[in-house]
């Protein structure tokens, strides 16, 4: 089988599933994933043929694909702020949006000047957020936490090869025994549980059945308990002056703010992603 062959058979075999754009797309990922050349590389070399252990890899890539698994978790990687990270079943695959968090605190940070500043990040699964602060804030101390080992397993590795130092902790942060060994910081961030359980109807099914459901759910009749939690948990460990981001349900924009104003928190700011939706939050600690 040659490599313009194998893509065509991918494009062919994902048609039930997705639209033809998106199709091309996964193609295009499975391919380099299988035969480690560029787009540019499989045009030249497209009759090239697929050596046994590609063709089986393809095979079992196709397969997984057709049971709707998403391709990152297939591949096994996934890219975030320009890093190539690890992902698989353990972590949530990172989002687009979530790079707009990250940018919004690199952003605060460079305009304050205070760049050793200490920074932790709550329910870190993959270790995105926190290892793209370290990258664009090197002399930052960056902390997470996750409640899941696998979780932190896999951020860790993520962060062994990025060659970026965060420090990682195994800690429920719905246990207050837990968080209150947690020393203090200056800036605490957040990409929690959000989505209410009856929202899961209207999802892709490749989400629902195969990514993480801690790192995504919450009770139809509490949608902020992690907001909560967090908020009153920052106001301990958040340096006087210091900010809490949190990423956030758009449907629950305006709640999030009337929360963290009750909790005693100033300047709270919503930002809205690149879509125009409620995305994230900001508060500061007064």
């Amino acid at each position: 089988m040659t490599i313009q062959t194998a893509f065509t058979q991918i494009i062919t075999a994902l048609a039930p599933i997705h639209d033809q754009r998106e199709a091309a797309n996964i193609a295009h990922i499975v391919m380099e994933h299988v035969t480690g050349l560029s787009r540019m590389d499989r045009i030249v070399y497209k009759d090239r043929e697929l050596t046994a252990e590609q063709s089986s890899q393809l095979q079992d890539a196709l397969k997984a694909l057709q049971e709707h698994q998403p391709v990152q978790y297939v591949t096994g990687s996934s890219w975030f702020y320009g890093m190539e990270l690890q992902v698989n079943a353990n972590v949530l695959i990172p989002r687009p949006e979530t790079e707009e968090l990250v940018e919004w605190i690199v952003q605060d940070v460079r305009n304050s000047k205070l760049l050793n500043c200490r920074i932790l990040d709550i329910g870190t699964g993959s270790g995105a957020i926190p290892i793209a602060l370290k990258k664009e804030l090197p002399t930052a101390i960056v902390w997470a936490v996750d409640v899941s080992e696998g979780a932190l397993d896999t951020a860790r590795n993520n962060s062994r090869l990025q060659k970026l130092d965060v420090h990682f902790e195994q800690v429920d942060i719905l246990n207050t025994m837990m968080t209150s060994a947690l020393p203090t910081f200056d800036i605490i961030v957040s990409n929690p549980p959000y989505i209410c359980q009856r929202e899961s109807a209207d999802m892709q099914e490749q989400v629902v059945a195969y990514e993480p459901s801690i790192a995504l759910f919450v009770p139809d009749d509490d949608a902020l308990l992690f907001y909560r939690a967090i908020g009153l948990l920052a106001k301990e460990k958040l340096n006087p002056g210091g900010a809490l981001y949190f990423e956030i349900n758009e449907a629950f924009g305006q709640e999030t703010a009337a929360l963290l104003r009750g909790q005693g928190y100033v300047g709270v700011e919503i930002k809205k992603d690149l879509f125009g939706k409620d995305r994230m939050v900001k508060a500061v600690w007064a």
